[in-house]
């Protein structure tokens, strides 16, 4: 597929779109989407007819209607579509947050420990996830790595939480 270049609105809606969906896994109202990312239902309306034109979204007519992402929406988001992801929890504030799943960790300046940073992608909504509050990520399914550290910012439109780390951990066994 053609690389498909996103404002980010539409980006921002789509990744609202799909964690929403995997959550309930069923369609998702437009005032559901507007109301996970603080924007006017029109707005979502508008925009859908453009991703639904992109082949990325497909509405489903009706009362018990909504939209519901493609396949196409996981490649543009650069999101594996799988039936039963592996979790791998998120603690915010010492407490585990059931409907966020870390999907990729992204280590950064790892040989410089005090600028140590890691970009971790997560699927549902970071709405409440603020600069300087704690995160806990892990264990990894593989590796059991756990990492841990103050959030540095955070990227809404990609679901992307960018960690001081102040704690990183995986069982070492030396044979």
């Amino acid at each position: 597929m053609a690389s498909i270049e996103l404002t980010p609105s539409q980006r921002s809606i789509l990744s609202s779109l799909v964690n929403l969906y995997n959550e309930h896994e069923d369609v998702v109202k437009g005032e559901t989407i507007a109301e996970n990312i603080n924007r006017n239902p029109g707005t979502i309306r508008n925009q859908m007819q453009s991703l639904k034109a992109l082949q990325l979204v497909e509405g489903v007519p009706g009362p018990k209607g909504g939209y519901k992402p493609t396949p196409a929406a996981y490649d543009v988001l650069g999101l594996d579509q799988v039936d039963e992801p592996a979790s791998v929890r998120v603690i915010h504030n010492g407490e585990i947050i059931d409907e966020l799943n870390a999907t990729q960790i992204h280590l950064t300046s790892l040989h410089h420990p005090s600028l140590c940073r890691a970009e971790i992608q997560i699927r549902g909504p970071l709405g409440n996830i603020q600069q300087g509050d704690f995160i806990e990520v892990g264990p990894t399914p593989i590796s059991k790595l756990k990492i841990a550290g103050m959030v540095d910012g955070k990227d809404e439109t990609n679901n992307l939480v960018i960690l001081r780390i102040d704690e990183m951990t995986a069982p070492f066994d030396e044979e």
